[in-house]
């Protein structure tokens, strides 16, 4: 994390609430977050996890409260979105490449058409990003010919081509099989140690010890507690909080 204490925060949170029809899936989250601080948000299925992690760029609209991104209040203005997206990576849990598009052709897709790169910058670009996540030799192939891990780091790479300033991963590996999960937690541990801000909607506890600045644990449309890691670890103060712990880390 960067020295920049006093800095003005990167992501100003307020009490953002969202409903689904009658559903209240978010009831009241608040969160502040520095620039390159590595936040790790976690807890069970249907906690509010992913909903508030889309909220950040608009994926989805929350209906109270108030979220600053670097600067820029999310409102329905259009142009606050569009400025918003451009500088917030984001990262599925389906990696969500186009089948029809080479590796190539995926990651340079966005700095071309909204950036507006030209095309041997924004292929030079995604080069260097194809080395950074250990795929170099990928880049003219399609999707369907890579491993589930190779396009989770694809995936990466096309985010990061926009050169954001902000990412958001929403449980990145949660749909690869195990031999795969390390790989992409390896090029996400390299992100996160660079000094990239970073979101991350996960499970893996080891990589929330690695490099996580603070963990949040959501249940039931609440941050029932934060901390730095070694607190929530070590001396979770909510019983949920430790139950949740206990199960997932006996496995």
């Amino acid at each position: 994390m960067s020295d920049e204490t006093n800095s003005e925060p990167i992501i100003i949170c307020r009490d953002v609430q969202k409903w689904f029809g009658h559903f209240q899936a978010l009831k009241g989250i608040n969160m502040t977050v520095q620039k390159g601080e590595v936040i790790v948000i976690f807890g069970p299925s249907g906690s509010g996890k992913s909903t508030f992690i889309r909220t950040l760029n608009r994926l989805e609209v929350h209906q109270r409260g108030t979220i600053i991104i670097d600067g820029i209040e999310l409102t329905k203005d259009v142009n606050n979105i569009e400025k918003v997206r451009m500088e917030t990576g984001m990262v599925f849990q389906q990696f969500n490449l186009f089948p029809h598009m080479t590796v190539m052709q995926n990651i340079t897709l966005a700095p071309i058409q909204v950036r507006k790169w030209r095309r041997d910058k924004a292929e030079e670009i995604a080069r260097e990003l194809l080395v950074r996540v250990g795929i170099p030799e990928q880049a003219e192939k399609f999707p369907s010919q890579l491993s589930g891990g190779q396009q989770q780091r694809v995936a990466i790479a096309r985010a990061l081509a926009m050169q954001p300033k902000i990412m958001l991963f929403d449980e990145p590996t949660s749909a690869l099989d195990p031999e795969m999960i390390k790989e992409v937690l390896d090029v996400m541990i390299k992100l996160a140690r660079s000094g990239m801000t970073m979101l991350v909607v996960t499970h893996e506890m080891g990589f929330a010890k690695a490099v996580a600045d603070r963990m949040f644990f959501f249940d039931g449309g609440l941050i029932v507690e934060g901390g730095t890691p070694q607190e929530i670890f070590n001396h979770p103060k909510e019983e949920r909080t430790q139950l949740f712990l206990s199960q997932i880390l006996s496995h």
